[in-house]
């Protein structure tokens, strides 16, 4: 790849934080390897919201600046459309087409987008395992990331290795498998972490328990009502390890004292108001 263009330069301006100094030693780095002449392979690990998606971002817009497409795999389909959302966002002053493939696209939808990457019209896509279809085809792929790769399946891991053989390849992961880690290790592949968390990052707080509701609800509360649902957004993460008992039905998740209903997508989205969570 080529040297930064002055567009490179004015969208990385337009970064509305401040980067830490592991954040753009990562960046330089991923930008030293796209323009050297062997193929990049590099692991970017950190904690959640440190940073990664940003190096990804501004990896991508180099490779698009030398005509170059970018392919974006996700594990999950909330996750692609988060992606979604922040490249569009980002890259939304400048000539780029991000697209997004997933059950959430309409069957027309998608068919437009394939016929975007198959005639070079799409710069970006983002997707789940749907873009590993025999029925994509890239015009000219330039750069494959690839979000938590240790989530993907065997099958999936073989059409990834295709597409990683004569691409430049950058994957994030906050908790990389050992040998992904060893790999990056004994320098089979390059490896940044980021450990400084940005300004005001405030650590995640993790419990493993019993399911208990009113605990639930009163974590709920507690970070929601000192500032209010209509300026803050939280995410409870549940998954049951093991259970003897039946399988919860949607209402027996429902949480007492609040309307979750029709709230989740909302979120993701950023467009629910306070009515999604307000009380009974």
């Amino acid at each position: 790849f080529s040297p930064d263009t002055i567009w490179q330069t004015e969208f990385e301006e337009q970064f509305p934080y401040t980067e830490t100094d592991d954040q753009m030693t990562a960046i330089e780095d991923t930008k030293k390897d796209m323009e050297s002449k062997k193929i990049m392979d590099r692991l970017i690990c950190g904690d959640v919201g440190y940073g990664k998606t940003e190096v990804a971002i501004r990896a991508a817009f180099k490779a698009i600046q030398d005509g170059k497409q970018v392919a974006f795999l996700v594990p999950t389909t909330i996750l692609a459309q988060q992606h979604y959302n922040t490249f569009t966002q980002r890259m939304k002053d400048f000539p780029v087409t991000v697209e997004l493939m997933s059950r959430f696209r309409t069957p027309a939808q998608q068919k437009q987008a394939i016929a975007g990457l198959k005639s070079g019209h799409v710069d970006i896509v983002i997707g789940t395992h749907r873009i590993l279809s025999k029925d994509i085809i890239f015009k000219d792929l330039g750069l494959l990331i690839i979000d938590e790769e240790q989530r993907f399946g065997v099958g999936h891991k073989e059409k990834i290795k295709q597409l990683k053989s004569n691409v430049d390849v950058l994957s994030l992961s906050a908790t990389p498998i050992p040998r992904t880690l060893h790999m990056s290790l004994i320098g089979i592949r390059d490896m940044s972490v980021l450990e400084e968390p940005p300004v005001d990052r405030l650590p995640i707080q993790t419990y493993v328990m019993e399911f208990n509701e009113e605990m639930i609800r009163e974590a709920i509360k507690g970070v929601i009502e000192p500032v209010g649902c209509r300026d803050f957004c939280t995410a409870i993460y549940c998954k049951m390890i093991t259970s003897k008992k039946k399988k919860k039905s949607k209402e027996d998740w429902q949480m007492k004292g609040y309307d979750t209903s029709n709230g989740y997508m909302g979120y993701v989205e950023g467009k629910a108001h306070s009515s999604s969570m307000a009380r009974k």
